[in-house]
């Protein structure tokens, strides 16, 4: 189970150094993309970007960074952010907090910065308030869903321009379970938030 709009509440439960979201007075949109770089996917995402002029987050698993280094070299050469997302994508809630933070520096050596997304969301209060003396950790306020089989192209599209908002941190995987969905509804997310005046920008 999984929210396309994420609850208030749980920025009420989880500690407050969480970032779900961006207050801003101008009409952007922060645009993530987890998980890559991924061979074949990698580069049709950033055709699209660069359609559109957008610039974005790309939160990146570090033993993608080191296998696909040139994928990587590309993402950063298009002038795109990137950000921390563990070596292994590891679930938090299910990995000891030592050997987390050994993951996350392992991907630190690969991923310069200090932009971190626990995979899934999933962070344990231990390993939040290690990471945060160094990170800042980011989750989001609308997950795209690009990654359930069950979804289709149409209502993936359809759910993440509904729930989108100013300064909204949106979530779009560059992973191959997530082509279907992602190579429908990224482009068309994109041209119906620029024909409304919005711009899309990296965390800075």
């Amino acid at each position: 189970m999984y929210f396309i709009k994420t609850p208030g509440i749980l920025k009420t439960i989880f500690p407050s150094n969480l970032i779900w979201d961006i207050h801003t007075e101008d009409k952007i949109i922060y645009l993530t993309i987890d998980d890559g770089p991924t061979p074949d996917l990698t580069l049709a995402i950033l055709n699209i970007l660069k359609e559109f002029n957008a610039q974005v987050t790309f939160f990146c698993v570090g033993d993608n960074v080191e296998k696909h280094p040139f994928l990587y070299s590309e993402i950063l050469n298009a002038g795109h952010a990137a950000g921390n997302h563990t070596f292994n994508h590891l679930n938090g809630w299910k990995t000891a907090t030592a050997d987390y933070l050994n993951n996350v520096e392992q991907c630190k050596q690969l991923v310069a910065g200090d932009l971190f997304r626990p995979p899934y969301g999933r962070i344990s209060f231990s390993q939040n308030k290690a990471l945060k003396k160094d990170f800042r950790i980011v989750l989001w306020s609308v997950l795209s869903g690009d990654f359930d089989q069950k979804v289709s192209k149409e209502k993936c599209l359809e759910n993440v321009i509904k729930h989108t908002k100013q300064g909204s941190i949106v979530v779009f995987h560059d992973h191959i379970k997530a082509a279907r969905n992602l190579l429908y509804a990224l482009p068309g997310f994109l041209k119906e938030f620029k024909k409304k005046g919005f711009r899309f920008e990296a965390l800075g």
